[in-house]
């Protein structure tokens, strides 16, 4: 999702590559859950956050949008995020205040504090500073903070979602509606409501999804 502001209102002025250390340390966030609360659309998901919620909990796409998950507008593409619930809360935190979801968290959550800049057709990341409550206690290098396998897979993917959704987004305001509605309907389709094959893997399947379109 694009956010127009200014990187050095909201950051520590350093911008980061996945092997550098930040500040992001918490210990625990235990006892607090405000990043989990309020978030509305902010948390929106990729194709390898719904291979990975699929795979950790056993469901399919359908089964995880009929009750955690919901479609939403962002940048003219629909896309799903997470569901909000009781006191505008994810509604997959549990009674304890504590992620029931941890080892399949989406991305958007495991990247938190941290935000990523795009240009030149990859990204580094900056530190958001006013966003976590908890004070950051220690340096952690920021490919352990975002702790998902096949990192440099991971980093490449993401490169390449971000850019193709960006392209439909820009050309988005000149195209007909009816245009526009079947271009979102065929992402969703593609990319989301066809199942991943959670015993394969995943980047394989996006690379034969993605050239199927580009």
């Amino acid at each position: 999702m694009k956010r127009n502001v200014d990187i050095k209102e909201i950051s520590d002025g350093k911008i980061y590559g996945a092997g550098d250390m930040a500040k992001l340390d918490v210990g625990d966030c235990k006892g607090c859950h405000a990043c989990c609360t309020g978030m509305g659309d902010s948390i929106t998901l990729d194709p390898y956050d719904a291979y990975r919620l699929e795979k950790g909990l056993g469901k399919s796409f359908e089964e995880l949008l009929a009750k955690n998950l919901e479609l939403r507008v962002a940048d003219g593409i629909i896309l799903p995020c997470l569901k909000m619930g009781e006191n505008d809360a994810c509604s997959f935190l549990n009674a304890e205040g504590r992620c029931s979801i941890h080892p399949h968290r989406p991305g958007i959550c495991r990247l938190f504090p941290l935000g990523r800049i795009y240009e030149n057709e990859t990204h580094r990341y900056f530190l958001q500073v006013n966003e976590c409550k908890k004070e950051r206690q220690s340096k952690i290098k920021i490919k352990k903070w975002i702790d998902t396998p096949e990192f440099s897979k991971y980093e490449a993917y993401i490169d390449k979602w971000h850019f193709f959704i960006k392209g439909i987004g820009d050309r988005a305001p000149e195209m007909p509606e009816e245009q526009l509605k079947a271009v979102n309907m065929g992402l969703l389709k593609i990319f989301f409501l066809t199942d991943y094959d959670t015993a394969s893997d995943f980047y394989e399947q996006f690379e034969k999804r993605l050239s199927a379109l580009t």
